[in-house]
């Protein structure tokens, strides 16, 4: 089953990640990529990627067959999607492991969702 682990940050924890020296973000960026080696190595990796800025983002609403754009920074959110991994596990509890390995988890949020197929929830 695919699960998305989805990384949360807030100001709070993006000036956590600009207070550390950069031995300390380089740790952070080497423990990222152990985490994309062994998912890789193991098979269970789909994707993994960071995001940028919700400022360089955009939102599309469509009312009565109009798109409205809205560009960001959108004031309403007080924490954003900073990055995610998409992997394939046999159990929530498998993905909840990789989780806890991200070290943005130490000072931001992750959230951890099961994929849904077109029939609902992929079995």
């Amino acid at each position: 089953m695919k699960y998305l682990i989805m990384i949360y940050h807030t100001q709070q924890a993006l000036d956590s990640w600009a207070n550390m020296s950069a031995a300390q973000r380089a740790e952070g960026m080497r423990a990222h990529d152990a985490l994309v080696e062994a998912l890789a190595e193991s098979g269970e990796l789909v994707v993994s990627e960071a995001l940028a800025s919700p400022a360089q983002g955009k939102t599309v609403a469509v009312h009565d067959g109009a798109a409205t754009v809205t560009d960001g920074p959108f004031a309403e959110v007080k924490e954003h999607l900073a990055g995610f991994y998409l992997v394939e596990c046999d159990s929530i509890d498998q993905a909840v492991g990789h989780a806890a390995r991200i070290p943005d988890a130490a000072f931001g949020r992750v959230e951890i969702r099961p994929v849904l197929d077109r029939n609902g929830l992929e079995m």
